[in-house]
């Protein structure tokens, strides 16, 4: 999908369309080799998704895409940081991807150890990005820990919303590709249960919202 055609909107709606093919066991049939030998020049993907590196949720997958339709950038936890910020640049400003998705899902092990504040080694520094969403969940008081699943839940959708905060605020480059309509971001979440994921459009920060956005 030649990216250049598409709309943010557009892009999201293709990202919609394939997970319902996906959770419904209606997977296209597509012949792989064949978009390995269409692609070797060139790529054009249409959305960028930053998700987390559970081995469950692999975006190609449960957006029944094929090779080359978007850049995949996988962290636990679907955390920003600046490897992460520089590599949504190149997507969006280099290679015109129309579209960010921040995917969190249900049951990561990120957000739960960063409720449990693990440490160990590297993977601390990494949780330190998960704890602003921690502190954001004031209604839940007792048992904070990831013995409480509405607790990781809870925490798991400020983390998503965090993380898309984090994009704007730490890259000049996609605010003003917002501001100039070609490009958009939501928020999701994936079901590792079922194979659904429910969009926040609600929070979505599209290309008539960019002035609001960019204030």
């Amino acid at each position: 999908m030649p990216n250049s055609n598409i709309s943010p909107q557009e892009a999201l709606r293709t990202l919609k369309e394939g997970n319902f093919r996906f959770y419904n066991n209606m997977s296209m049939n597509q012949d792989l080799l064949q978009q390995v030998k269409d692609t070797r020049f060139r790529q054009q993907p249409f959305a960028v998704v930053v998700s987390c590196m559970d081995s469950r949720t692999s975006a190609e997958l449960i957006f029944d895409l094929g090779i080359g339709d978007i850049f995949s950038i996988r962290i636990a936890g679907n955390v920003i940081t600046p490897g992460i910020l520089g590599s949504l640049e190149y997507a969006t400003a280099a290679a015109g991807a129309r579209l960010i998705l921040i995917l969190g899902h249900t049951g990561c092990g990120a957000i739960k150890g960063a409720c449990d504040d693990v440490r160990m080694g590297n993977l601390t520094g990494l949780l330190e990005h998960i704890k602003p969403a921690i502190a954001r969940e004031t209604t839940i008081t007792e048992n904070r820990s990831s013995d409480n699943e509405a607790f990781v839940t809870a925490v798991t959708h400020h983390n998503i919303q965090h993380s898309l905060e984090e994009v704007l605020a730490g890259s000049e480059v996609i605010r003003n590709l917002l501001q100039e309509g070609k490009v958009g971001i939501v928020t999701a979440l994936y079901d590792i249960g079922n194979g659904r994921i429910e969009f926040f459009e609600n929070e979505a920060v599209m290309p008539e919202m960019a002035t609001m956005a960019g204030s």
